[in-house]
Order: structure tokens, then C-alpha cells, then sequence
């Protein structure tokens, strides 16, 4: 069984083997400078974080934290050389949208924005933001920069759940409102292919509130046809779906309700049919357990760009840098 502390020891030191570079754009958020502290101190990569200077290095010397200026650099985005640089790339991308150049200058002063282009640009492997910005803040300069990577329609997130005695994965948990029978089957895809690169043997539970012929309706229809959808396109999937959750973890359940599942009450992953049920559950279960989430880690786009919970703590953020330098490293 892969355990958390086996989990945490593996991404520790891909991270290290990786050594990639990760831009922070909420620079003067404290935990932040905290994570970033951490990160360096540890030698898994380097930095750059956004904002102001001397508000940043206050708040290090009041901290009191390690702190290494080869390993992390301090960008303001407000008075960059690299402003008009940026503006005009945007302008270029945002052009046949109807963006004027004047309005490309005023966005890319945006932290979010400048973080993201320095990852279009290579200056940067990722991107981590969102302990202050919102979702939506994160992701759309990502979506108007960098892109989905070819092939793929649906950018998704995921969440590793550390349990007490396993990892699991809980996919979408903060895009995608209401998903289509095709993305979700991206979904699980997207998902499938995350668990590989992290050494997770992918088994797919597609989640609704019934299990096999047991119900049917409109919902539960949705989530067969994107199980036919995974199947026919990637038969060696493990996979089973429409399956409630109790049957996708629980052996003797999915004999009752399922005794064909391919599953066998063992599946590590978790689609749920809309972001209500997946946001919730993610946060419900990482609360009522106390376990660590570590997410949303943001699927198919070309370079890594990922979001945290405003309510992210320290060790979540820092986990995040760390799963984003193994995504950088696999792309």
C-alpha cells in the first residue's frame, strides 16, 4: 500500500533529483515567505517570488527565516524591467480577442499575470498562487497564456488526499461546474495519467449516487456514458462507474452491489460528477480526518500553473511547490 510517509519521501526527493524553478506571485503573503523558506532550505529548487522588496525582507527578518538570495529572487512586477517585454507577448496572444496593447500594459502588472508569463516565457518551470487570489484569478491567465496541452480538451484539477494509511485522488474539485459526459472522461484520464507519474496504480471510481443498474436518471446516465468513454478509449484502465462510494472502498459492499467490479472496493481514484459533490467532499473529508489535501493540482496544460485554497496552511503550499516541480520536470 502506498502510505503517506512513503508518498511525502517519494515527491521530497523527485523535487530534489528535479531542481526546478517556481514563481510564487503572492510574495508578501506570509505563508508564502514561510513555504518559500522552507522550500530553499531543503535545496529542492529555486524561486522567485512577487512583490515588494522591503515589505518582503521585513517580513523575513521579523520571522526570523532562513533565507537564501542565490536560491530566491524578489521581483516586483509594478516597476520590472521586463513589463513592456510582457505586455507586448500578451498583446500578441490576446490580439485577435479584441485586446488593445494599453490594456495588455495594465493587465501585466497583475501578479498573476506576470507570474504566468514568466512560465510562457521559460523564466520559470511553474507557477503556485491562490493562498490569496481566487481560483478564478489563478487559472485565467493560464488559460489565455499557456494553454491546454495538445490533444487535450478539458483543463481539470485533482487533489492527493494523505490519508492516515493511504494516498488517494479526488478529481474535480474546483473547475469545472458542471462537467459533460466527455469531460468527464477527460477528467479521469487527465487523473489516471497524474496517479502514473506520481507511482500510483490508477483504479478509477466514477461516483454517482448509484451503483451499476441499481438507478437510473439523467445524472447517473452521465456518468455511464463517460465510463463507455474511458473504456473504449483506454482499455487497460481499471475502471468502473456508475459506483457509489461505499462499493468503490469497500470490499464486501462492492460484492454486494457489484460483484463484476473490477474495482473490488480498491479504487484510489474518485471522479464526481460535479464540482458541489467534489469541492464538498474534498474539504469535508480533509477537516473531518484531519488529513493533508494537496491541490487543486490543475491537469492538461502545457506548462504547470497551480492553485491553492485561500485556506491553504504552510505545509500545503509547500507540498504544492513541490508537486509543481515534478510536473515541470515530467513536461
Amino acid at each position: 500500500m502506498y502510505t503517506p510517509q512513503k508518498f511525502k519521501k517519494k515527491i521530497f526527493y523527485k523535487s530534489k533529483n528535479a531542481q526546478k524553478h517556481i514563481v510564487l506571485p503572492e510574495g508578501e503573503e506570509e505563508r508564502i515567505i514561510i513555504a518559500a523558506s522552507i522550500f530553499i532550505y531543503n535545496k529542492l529548487g529555486k524561486l522567485t517570488i512577487l512583490g515588494d522588496s522591503k515589505k518582503i525582507k521585513k517580513k523575513i527578518k521579523n520571522l526570523n527565516l532562513y533565507w537564501d538570495e542565490n536560491s530566491i529572487k524578489i521581483i516586483n512586477p509594478k516597476n520590472s524591467i521586463y513589463l513592456n517585454e510582457f505586455a507586448e507577448t500578451l498583446y500578441e496572444l490576446r490580439k485577435n480577442k479584441g485586446m488593445k496593447f494599453e490594456e495588455a500594459k495594465f493587465i501585466i502588472s497583475d501578479f498573476s499575470y506576470f507570474g504566468t508569463m514568466m512560465v510562457y516565457k521559460g523564466m520559470t518551470d511553474g507557477m503556485v498562487s491562490g493562498a490569496v487570489n481566487t481560483t478564478a484569478n489563478t487559472v485565467r491567465p493560464a488559460f489565455q497564456i499557456i494553454k491546454q496541452k495538445i490533444g487535450i480538451k478539458t483543463v481539470s484539477s485533482m487533489f492527493f488526499m494523505l490519508l492516515q494509511n493511504r494516498v488517494i485522488i479526488y478529481s474535480d474539485c474546483a473547475i469545472i461546474s458542471t462537467p459533460t459526459s466527455e469531460q468527464l472522461a477527460d477528467i479521469a484520464i487527465c487523473s489516471a495519467e497524474t496517479a502514473k507519474l506520481f507511482g500510483i496504480k490508477p483504479k478509477i471510481a466514477m461516483l454517482s449516487y448509484s451503483s451499476g443498474n441499481s438507478g437510473f436518471g439523467k445524472e447517473v446516465e452521465k456518468v455511464r456514458e463517460a465510463t463507455y468513454i474511458v473504456i473504449k478509449n483506454n482499455p487497460s484502465l481499471i475502471i468502473d462507474g456508475p459506483i457509489q462510494y461505499d462499493a468503490a472502498v469497500d470490499t464486501e459492499i462492492c460484492k454486494n452491489k457489484l460483484p463484476n467490479s473490477q474495482l473490488k472496493g480498491k479504487a484510489n481514484i474518485f471522479i464526481f460528477p460535479d464540482l458541489n459533490s467534489g469541492n464538498n467532499t474534498y474539504k469535508a473529508v480533509k477537516h473531518e480526518t484531519k488529513s493533508i489535501s494537496i491541490g487543486p493540482i490543475l491537469q492538461g496544460l502545457k506548462k504547470p500553473i497551480n492553485d491553492l485554497s485561500r485556506g491553504s496552511t504552510v505545509k500545503d503550499i509547500y507540498n504544492t511547490i513541490i508537486i509543481t516541480c515534478i510536473q515541470a520536470n515530467k513536461i
